[in-house]
């Protein structure tokens, strides 16, 4: 049957098979439609062809099921290589009778056995000869032609049988190719079920945990609180201890009723758990239950039983030879025709054994041929009965589950609202469990406040000192030039000039803030907030913190740990590591409640808290570095009284040779030192550090001595980074930049008198300055500074072998890379070249079904032309039969029926010919039709590809792409591009378009030919001040590193364009009126 559309214009439509498989008997149905029908309309002639009616009819293609109100083109059909498969819904019911068994037409109906011939049903003229061998002869040509009826009732039966076999064999496979595509679409949803129930297990067995552990812990959790009394700056009347947050008269019966819907929950969840996995288990035995009743090596068996159908025909060509010879004899002896060499007994005699051979030999082979092929027939006819009701049962459970899988789809949405449901009853409960590391929490952040103001504060004095250093630098050089200059020019015109303004002084204060914070320390932090308020145990090791972010970081920088004046490189990186433990706490207090209530792994809680270990760590080798510094500096105390006493000792004797007078001189002179020394350390020890730029500046005036200070500091820090080489590099790594600007000074003058200055650190408040003259230190500074100058030149090499390492490293990196880009290239060109071959083997397909066709049909005009070629041979050996016979007459009639058979045979190959003329006319029609729809597909092809090369790409910015540009408010010409911006015309292409012209162009098109990719790098001004106040002080306009205006750190893309043939240069409209 023919489908069609209507109102739609026959010219546009595309016709074409829609193939339909019925599922539930493998029957095929090959309907002529257009895309513009509707799939109810299919679904009509379905129901008039199977009787499956149009409310029972469900159509899959692939994965998709046909809409009845969609047309055949909102699923690319009709196609002739696509099929379409037709499911009974109605067979699909529980309810529903199972198919009977296989119903097929009896080939022995159709082609029953003839009856024997006999000499009254079929007279013969012979039948009344005297002679017994003519007699004879009529006989054997009933007989024969007897023989070849019912080989030929044989053969066709057999043929029949296997057709029927075949097509069997076809509907079997187009069940099982049904079974899958439901099996698919089955596994399908069930797989996206799955998934949903695996987040709602894991959903709900995190929400389970978490409940049992809050129900099971309550009353231990409301006693820690009521053991853990408040600071007694924040006790009052009604608030003693954490408990007193909550109200505890409401939680038991808070308690009572989460612990009762948790259990009730519970249960749900268990049947629903056991039905989903009944589900599971039912899906996956459907899966596994292949239609195993088919054997696979059925068509194979089938091909094989050719062989029969192929050996019945070769004895149908020998029977029907045998025939046309007896009747050639019988005509002949009606005729007198005989030779005299033949006679009629010898023609007797020569037949019998033909007959024997009948009989015995080509009959019973070609009965057991289609015993044989009854066998397969009957094979393949169970073999569907069985695979019918396997289908129909299949198809069943298939329906079963796929309505239990609508079922459990409708539970989830009520079990994922339940447990909402329990989230919010369980939020007070919540409440208790968090109170503990939420107060913890707290008291960290004092302490992380208070080490952070101690920073900010340091660093506005360290700021104030270096603008206070850059004034005494300025005036110092003004001064120079009046000294220079005043004797050359008056000093009135010095005046005039403004010459003798010197610079303000800069005052950096800080309003004073976070004053009412409380006076805790990091120390007291356990003893008001145990670590076990926090809930869980940390000590297992966590991931480092250091990728969290710390607020102590934006104080204090890793790679700025100098010396804030005031204060040394110990007492900085102490500041910052309490500001960063007390962080760390806060945080994990934070994330206490987050892991107790959200699902982590065991990996993930195992590597959370590793940063605040080494925090500690780090605070613990820093005050056991300040102690061993305390303890070598005690030492030297000692060993300087020593030499203080021998020093007396010496004046003692020489005052009793030389006089009292130099004694008293060195004596006062050692006093003054002495006492001088140790009333710095004083004030230098007793100010604070957020006043540490200004102690700093009072303390170098004081020494007076800034050369020999800074010397025997420099050595003193140097030796006291040798003390502990296992400790941080932080701690023994010299200042470097202070020993090389030194390192000749150190060398050309070792100054007897010694300086010291200690820094404000709490490990060096009790220590006594060092005294000036002391031979024995000096000597064992010269040696520490020659072991520091091998230290500081092996650090070197190491450093110079390092840079060459990583050199080497680059290089081999940019080696891969190349290596790299060769590959994808050549993976780029095999997946061409494969392409390509697939192509090639395509057309090799299509030119060897070609050559089968034109095969094929030579081998149909070589069998009509061997057929015609027997048919003039048997009429040559009957001519030739009549000239040997003799006779004038004979001859005659023989040469008549001769010309009336070649006249036969010359109309029959006049027909033929001008049939295959009308054929090949035909032919040639479709062949320029064909070539005209070819021309016609190329052209429209061949525009659509030159419209796609001339589209602007708006989605992305890559080579040989089109591409449109507009000026923003700079000037500058940017790219119209959705995805990503900040790319820019480069000024060479932008000339092309705006050389010559008044105005500027409104946009630019163009195809790009290169991308530069750039970053945008700070300007030297810029690079020279790193403080945030500086750099926005002093940081000027754009420059050639950042012509577009863009933040330091940001990416852009310079686009180099080529101008497009036939281009028009469109200006704005004054241009354009100009």
């Amino acid at each position: 049957m023919s489908l069609k559309s209507s109102g739609v214009s026959e010219g546009v439509i595309q016709r074409g098979k829609l193939l339909v498989h019925i599922a539930e008997n493998g029957h095929s149905i090959e309907l002529n439609c257009d895309e513009y029908t509707l799939v109810e309309a299919v679904q009509r002639y379905l129901d008039s062809l199977s009787g499956i009616h149009s409310n029972d009819q469900l159509l899959l293609y692939l994965d998709m099921k046909l809409e009845p109100q969609q047309p055949l083109s909102a699923y690319k059909l009709p196609s002739d290589d696509k099929e379409v498969f037709l499911y009974n819904k109605a067979k699909m019911r529980t309810n529903s009778t199972p198919p009977q068994p296989e119903e097929v037409e009896v080939a022995e109906s159709i082609h029953p056995d003839p009856t024997r011939p006999s000499s009254s049903t079929d007279p013969h003229p012979l039948d009344e000869a005297l002679d017994p061998a003519l007699k004879a002869l009529p006989s054997y040509e009933r007989q024969f032609r007897y023989h070849y009826q019912l080989g030929d009732a044989i053969y066709r039966r057999t043929l029949l049988k296997y057709e029927t076999c075949e097509r069997l064999s076809r509907e079997q496979r187009v069940q099982e190719k049904a079974l899958e595509i439901a099996r698919g679409n089955l596994d399908h949803i069930f797989k996206m079920i799955l998934h949903n129930y695996t987040d709602f297990v894991k959903r709900y067995s995190h929400q389970q945990r978490a409940h049992s552990n809050l129900l099971v812990n309550f009353w231990r959790d409301l006693e820690r609180l009521r053991s853990i009394k408040l600071m007694p700056m924040l006790q009052t009347a009604n608030r003693k201890c954490l408990s007193d947050f909550v109200k505890e008269e409401n939680l038991r019966k808070m308690v009572e009723d989460c612990s009762s819907s948790h259990r009730q929950f519970e249960s749900k969840v268990g049947e629903f758990k056991q039905e989903f996995q009944e589900l599971k288990g039912s899906t996956e035995d459907l899966f596994s239950s292949e239609a195993s009743i088919i054997s696979r090596d059925l068509g194979r068996t089938i091909k094989e039983h050719r062989q029969y159908i192929n050996e019945q025909k070769s004895m149908m060509q020998a029977l029907s030879k045998d025939v046309g010879l007896v009747k050639k004899l019988v005509d002949d002896c009606l005729t007198s025709q005989l030779s005299n060499s033949l006679r009629p007994h010898d023609a007797v005699s020569a037949l019998g054994p033909m007959y024997e051979g009948h009989d015995k030999n080509y009959l019973p082979k070609m009965q057991a041929c289609e015993h044989a092929i009854s066998n397969l027939f009957m094979f393949c006819k169970d073999k569907k009965s069985e695979m019918n009701i396997f289908v129909h049962g299949y198809m069943q459970k298939i329906a079963y589950i796929q309505y239990t899988i609508r079922d459990v789809r409708y539970k989830f949405s009520l079990f994922n609202e339940a447990i909402n449901r329990q989230n919010d009853q369980f939020e007070h409960l919540k409440v208790v469990r968090g109170i503990g590391p939420a107060y913890r929490a707290c008291l960290a952040e004092i302490v992380r406040r208070k080490a952070s103001m101690k920073l900010y504060m340091g660093m506005a004095g360290q700021l104030a000192e270096r603008l206070a250093s850059k004034r005494g630098s300025e005036v110092r050089r003004r001064e120079e030039f009046l000294r220079v200059h005043s004797s050359y020019i008056p000093r009135d015109i010095l005046a005039l000039m403004g010459l003798y303004d010197s610079p303000s002084t800069c005052d950096v204060n800080v309003a004073p803030f976070d004053g009412d914070l409380l006076d805790l320390d990091i120390s007291d932090l356990d003893h008001y907030a145990p670590e076990q308020l926090a809930g869980l145990s940390f000590r297992k090791g966590l991931s480092s913190m250091s990728e969290s972010s710390v607020d102590s970081d934006d104080f204090v920088e890793a790679s700025d740990l100098a010396e804030i004046a005031g204060t040394n490189k110990l007492e900085v990186e102490n500041a910052k590591l309490k500001a960063e433990l007390a962080s760390a706490i806060a945080l994990l207090c934070s994330f206490s409640l987050e892991m107790e209530f959200e699902s982590l792994d065991e990996g993930k809680v195992d590597n959370l808290l590793k940063g605040a270990e080494k925090t500690t760590e780090a605070l613990r080798l820093k005050d056991e570095y300040g102690k061993r510094l305390e303890s070598i500096l005690k030492s030297k105390q000692m060993q300087c009284e020593s030499y203080e006493k021998r020093i007396k000792e010496l004046e003692l004797r020489s005052s009793d040779k030389d006089g009292s007078f130099s004694t008293g001189k060195i004596g006062d002179s050692k006093s003054e030192i002495s006492g001088d020394g140790e009333a710095h350390m004083r004030s230098a020890s007793s100010e604070p550090m957020d006043e540490a730029s200004y102690g700093y500046s009072s303390l170098l005036a004081k020494m007076g001595g800034d050369k020999n200070g800074k010397s025997f500091d420099d050595n003193m820090t140097d030796s006291s980074g040798m003390v502990n080489p296992h400790l941080d590099s932080s701690m023994q790594e010299p200042n470097r930049d202070e020993s090389h600007v030194n390192e000749k000074d150190d060398r050309e003058e070792i100054a007897p008198d010694v300086g010291m200055r200690l820094a404000n650190s709490s490990t060096a408040d009790n220590m006594l300055q060092l005294p000036k003259t002391c031979d024995g230190v000096g000597q064992s500074n010269d040696d520490l500074v020659v072991e520091l100058q091998n230290i500081l030149k092996e650090k070197s090499n190491q450093l110079n072998e390092a840079d060459d390492k990583l050199e080497a490293a680059m290089e081999e990196v940019a080696k891969i890379s190349r290596e790299l880009e060769i590959s994808r290239n050549l993976v780029d060109e095999c997946q061409m070249n494969c392409a390509h071959l697939e192509n090639c083997l395509h057309e090799a397909r299509e030119e060897a079904q070609t050559h089968l066709c034109a095969a094929d049909r030579r081998a149909s005009e070589y069998n009509v032309l061997r057929g015609s070629t027997l048919r003039v041979r048997s009429l040559f050996e009957r001519l030739k039969a009549c000239v040997s016979s003799g006779g004038i007459a004979g001859f005659a009639d023989s040469l008549h029926s001769l010309a009336q058979s070649l006249a036969k045979h010359r109309a029959e190959l006049i027909d033929q010919y001008s049939k295959a003329e009308a054929s090949y006319e035909q032919l040639t029609k479709e062949l320029d039709d064909k070539k005209e729809l070819i021309n016609t597909l190329y052209m429209k092809h061949q525009s659509e590809k030159q419209a796609n090369k001339e589209k602007i790409s708006f989605g992305r910015i890559e080579l040989h792409e089109i591409a449109a540009f507009v000026p923003n408010t700079a000037g500058h010409y940017a790219a119209i591009n959705r995805n990503c911006g900040h790319y820019y015309l480069s000024p060479e292409s932008a000339a092309l378009y705006t050389d010559n012209l008044p105005h500027h162009p409104t946009y630019i098109v163009g195809q790009i030919v290169h991308i530069e990719r750039q970053t945008v790098k700070p300007s030297p001004v810029e690079a020279e001040h790193n403080s945030d106040s500086t750099q926005s002080a002093l940081s000027s306009g754009s420059s050639d590193a950042n012509p577009y205006g863009l933040v330091v750190g940001c990416e852009f893309f310079v686009v180099t364009i080529a101008m497009l043939p036939d281009t028009a240069i469109h200006r704005p409209p004054a241009a354009a009126a100009s």
